[in-house]
């Protein structure tokens, strides 16, 4: 039994062939398209994982990934061959998960194909059982037994990035988290100074999702020059 499945979208066959290789070494299954259109045929509820090539001709990475969107919470590893800050917070706007740069080491996609694939399934969360956990602030009730966002009594679609920040600063009300904080307790990585825009972006993707006037913010304060926290404006 493989220990996970992953679907490749990548026009470059020799990149298709090189990652497969890799992956396949840690017992994944890998499922291969050479462009966007492929990709989502391919694309099924039991993919783990979607790596995916942001410049590909015809349907490109990023409007492949707000397909995926529209159907699956599954994580999306960006490769790009752009090194530049804003071509990357474009992919993670897009839906995107995590990026990673061509060329790239075999440690280096390995690292972020675990640390993906490990948080999806904490957000999958465990087997449903009699009772369920659930922590409530404000208008915001999160089910933790079924990673259930109930916004204002409405069920919400969080990725397991935008649930794994709230249900941190929930748990922790009024905690200021600065964006080394998150970063380094929703991603496990070591943080750089770059991370920031990452951290700043899933932030605003988590606004749009909860907020009623995301530009306004109730719930996800920022607190200037120290990062952010959970509570409503008569809180803080």
């Amino acid at each position: 039994m493989h220990d996970a499945i992953i679907l490749i979208i990548e026009d470059d066959e020799d990149i298709r062939e090189g990652v497969r290789i890799l992956l396949e070494a840690e017992d994944y299954m890998v499922i291969e398209a050479e462009n966007g259109e492929k990709g989502l045929q391919l694309l099924t509820e039991d993919t783990d994982l979607v790596i995916l090539d942001i410049m590909m001709p015809g349907m490109s990475g990023l409007r492949t990934c707000k397909e995926i969107r529209k159907v699956s919470r599954v994580p999306v590893l960006f490769l790009t061959a752009k090194a530049k800050e804003s071509d990357k917070l474009i992919g993670l706007m897009a839906g995107g998960d995590d990026y990673l740069t061509k060329p790239f080491s075999y440690a280096e996609l390995m690292g972020r194909v675990k640390a993906l694939l490990r948080r999806y399934r904490t957000y999958q969360g465990k087997e449903k059982g009699e009772t369920s956990r659930y922590l409530e602030r404000s208008d915001i009730r999160i089910n933790q037994d079924y990673n259930e966002v109930f916004v204002r009594g409405e069920e919400t679609e969080l990725t397991d990035i935008e649930y794994q920040m709230l249900l941190l600063m929930m748990q922790n009300p009024k905690k200021i988290f600065s964006a080394q904080n998150l970063y380094e307790s929703v991603w496990n990585e070591p943080y750089f100074y770059n991370c920031s825009s990452t951290v700043m972006v899933h932030i605003r993707k988590l606004r749009v999702k909860i907020e009623k006037k995301p530009e306004e913010p109730v719930y996800i304060n920022t607190v200037w020059g120290k990062g952010y926290r959970f509570g409503s404006r008569s809180e803080v």
